[in-house]
Order: C-alpha cells, then structure tokens, then sequence
C-alpha cells in the first residue's frame, strides 16, 4: 500500500474544480447511459451513486458530520467534538435523504441533455465556489486535531483565477435562463461561510464538503425551478 505525504493534502482544495471536470463528467456520462434504459428518477439516482462511489463519499459524509454538528451542538466544543465523531447521527441521516431526493427529483425533471450539462456545470462550478471557505477563514482546530494532520493552504491568487476559468467554461453548457442557477451557489456558500464563522469560527474539512453538496443542491434546484417556470 502506498503511503501519500500529508503535506500533500494541503493544497488540494485548489484542484477542487479539476478534480469536478472528473466527478461530473462521470455523473453526466453515467446519467446519460442510464437515461437509455430506465427512467428519469432512476437514471438520476444511478448519476448521483456513481458519483458517491468515485469519491468514496467524501462530500457526503462532510455533510453528514456538519448536519450532526450544527444540528446537535449547542456550543463551538461541542460542535467540533460531534462533527469529529464519526458515527452518524439523526441530523446526518436526515440530511443526505434529503439530499439525495432533492437532488435526484431535479436532475430527473430536466431533459435528458439539459440534466446531464446542469449535472456537469452544477459539480465544477460548486466546488469552486465551496473551495472559498479556506480563504475566508481559518482552520478551526489545531493542526493535530485535524484529519491526516492536514490543515489546507490558502488558495493563491493566481490560482483562484485558473479555477475560476475551469469552472466557468461549463457554465456555458447552459441555455438561459438556466445559467442564471450559476448564482445560487455563490449565494448560497457566502451564507454557509458567515454562518460557518458565527458558530465555530472557522472551517473544518467536513464544513467544506458540506458546503459542495449544499451549495450543488442550490444550483440544481434553481435550474430545475427556472426551467420550469422560464423554459
């Protein structure tokens, strides 16, 4: 087995959006594989587990952690020593049915083609945007509490404006008035971030995964709404 140095975790947040163009390609590809044979909510569900399996489900369980945290903490200790516990609790549960119901009933009301340049442009865009949280503010723990003792290094400048242009690129897969869903995920992870920096003061690597997955639902939801209501 092949031992990776920490340090090289520490600026792999950076490579968020690239690491998308992977995740939500095969997401869109597998969803249009499956469109071929079953059904919308299911051909949906398929993208969303392919996905989950890719990742080992990285994300899903930041967001699982953080529902726990946020939802059954009552003070910043005890948030943090719940979001690093890693059993799941009835917030966690909760929150990835949502989840995946939600996401899954709006990929399925888009059509085939529509669904699968949304699913794409929903993964890479969100992650940039989720990928903000490191720069805005610090780690919350001390850097030997951290999982794999990694704390992540703040995104360069240079390098946000490259993962600015990954991202953006498949926004324009998007017919309008979908790339207007674009925004949700800014809005939605600058709230998460404030919200993030009222309760605990800073950022963990399960708020960073639970900012990804909200802030794609976000998008997804949006696309599916003005899709319906706009065309």
């Amino acid at each position: 087995m092949i031992e990776i140095d920490p340090r090289h975790y520490e600026r792999v947040v950076e490579l968020w959006p690239v690491a998308g163009w992977l995740t939500g390609g095969l997401s869109a590809l597998t969803l249009w594989l499956a469109s071929l044979v079953f059904d919308a909510p299911v051909a949906a569900l398929l993208a969303l587990t392919s996905r989950t399996l890719f990742t080992g489900a990285l994300h899903e369980d930041g967001l699982a952690d953080f529902a726990d945290g946020m939802g059954g903490g009552t003070s910043r200790e005890r948030i943090l020593a719940i979001m690093k516990d890693s059993h799941i609790g009835t917030y966690g549960v909760i929150a990835l049915a949502l989840y995946y119901m939600l996401a899954a009933t709006a990929i399925a009301s888009l059509p085939v083609a529509v669904a699968c340049a949304t699913v794409f442009a929903a993964d890479v865009w969100s992650k940039y945007c989720a990928g903000m949280i490191i720069n805005a503010m610090p780690y919350a723990r001390q850097r030997e509490e951290a999982k794999n003792l990694t704390v992540y290094t703040r995104i360069r400048p240079a390098t946000l404006l490259t993962g600015f242009l990954l991202s953006a690129w498949p926004l324009t897969l998007l017919h309008w008035p979908l790339a207007l869903a674009s925004l949700a995920p800014v809005i939605a992870a600058a709230l998460l971030i404030m919200y993030i920096r009222h309760k605990i003061g800073g950022y963990t690597g399960d708020c960073c995964g639970a900012i990804f997955i909200i802030s794609e639902l976000c998008f997804l939801l949006t696309a599916a709404a003005l899709h319906r209501t706009l065309g």
